[in-house]
């Protein structure tokens, strides 16, 4: 039996039965839906060929070519079905780029082996057009704000741990938001995998909110939030916490010393421009002689003054100010739990 399913049903039904993306192996790695597995009804080469036969000689023809593609494959894409669903439901849900005869074929093909298909409407395409118009919606957010090496993702995580719902961007992301951040981080998903992993925590079943994201600019190393979701959280409470600088500088040379010389310098070369050329070569100097000081406060002015710069963009929203002495993100975590208390968030 095939069943069609909308955009907005696939995250919970993913949870209870695997999820198959037949596009192509390179359709898959630019972007899916998290949690699918890839079975291609074609390869990149054959995809390529199908596209080129229909613009050439029409749909019956492009039909006929597949089919001498797939024919003999059919067999193996029923085995791997079975590989991934050993020990589980007979359930799949099949989708390709627009719901269109890839996904049709598979879902025909899994049905007649004895699986339960739903098949996803509009299919992938659809998918995305769901999530960029859901993005942001829904679930309220806290914003925690503050300075460059306050500690903000830590402090996530210490909230994480006392019970409340909180999204990572920059884990999302694999870049922590600065020109350094890329370092000791996996490479980045594409834009679009980026987005899809977003809304993947965000339009989770299990979140009913508040949910605590740290306040980042659009672009976070080469991917961007999606604009409806970076402007619902400029619009969001702001629990701005306030680090001591020597407490910043001292997380910040525990951070990051442990990388090489060469890439911290290279990486500062990134904002010599705005920083200005004598202070950034002082910094680099003082780098490459393992005096780590005052690169590091040279580099938070520069970040500081963009921060401040973007509070006076985004001043209409409500902001919760927390002073602290301290950078343990522990102590923070508990301190900003204990100032909302009396501060209405919704």
């Amino acid at each position: 039996m095939i069943q069609p399913v909308k955009a907005n049903e696939i995250f919970s039904l993913k949870a209870e039965m695997v999820l198959v993306d037949v596009r192509s192996p390179a359709e898959f790695l630019q972007g899916h839906i998290p949690g699918a597995v890839n079975i291609p009804l074609f390869s990149d080469s054959e995809r390529a060929e199908v596209g080129t036969r229909y613009k050439q000689a029409g749909k019956d023809a492009a039909l006929l070519v597949g089919l001498d593609f797939v024919g003999i494959r059919m067999s193996d894409f029923v085995k791997k079905l079975h590989v991934l669903c050993r020990g589980n439901s007979r359930q799949v849900a099949v989708y390709c780029w627009r719901g269109g005869m890839r996904s049709a074929s598979m879902a025909w093909l899994f049905s007649t082996a004895g699986y339960s298909v739903c098949l996803l409407e509009g299919g992938y395409k659809a998918y995305r057009a769901y999530i960029r118009e859901e993005a942001g919606k829904g679930v309220p957010m806290i914003v925690l704000g503050g300075m460059t090496g306050s500690g903000k993702t830590e402090i996530l995580r210490e909230l994480k741990a006392k019970g409340e719902k909180v999204i990572d961007l920059e884990h999302l992301a694999s870049n922590k938001g600065s020109v350094f951040g890329y370092l000791g981080q996996p490479d980045q998903p594409t834009n679009e995998q980026f987005e899809n992993n977003l809304a993947d925590a965000w339009l989770s079943p299990d979140n009913s909110g508040p949910v605590w994201i740290e306040d980042e600019s659009r672009s976070i190393g080469a991917v961007s939030l999606p604009g409806p979701f970076f402007e619902r959280m400029k619009h969001q409470p702001l629990v701005l916490l306030h680090v001591p600088v020597e407490k910043r500088v001292e997380r910040l040379i525990a951070e990051y010393t442990g990388f090489e010389k060469s890439a911290l310098t290279g990486a500062l070369m990134k904002i010599a421009q705005p920083i200005g050329g004598q202070g950034v070569q002082e910094a680099a100097k003082s780098i490459g002689e393992g005096n780590f000081d005052p690169a590091i406060r040279l580099v938070l002015g520069y970040y500081d003054k963009m921060y401040i710069r973007a509070l006076a963009k985004f001043n209409h929203r409500d902001i919760i100010s927390i002073e602290s002495t301290t950078g343990d993100a522990a102590a923070n975590a508990a301190l900003i739990l204990k100032h909302i208390t009396g501060n209405t968030v919704t």
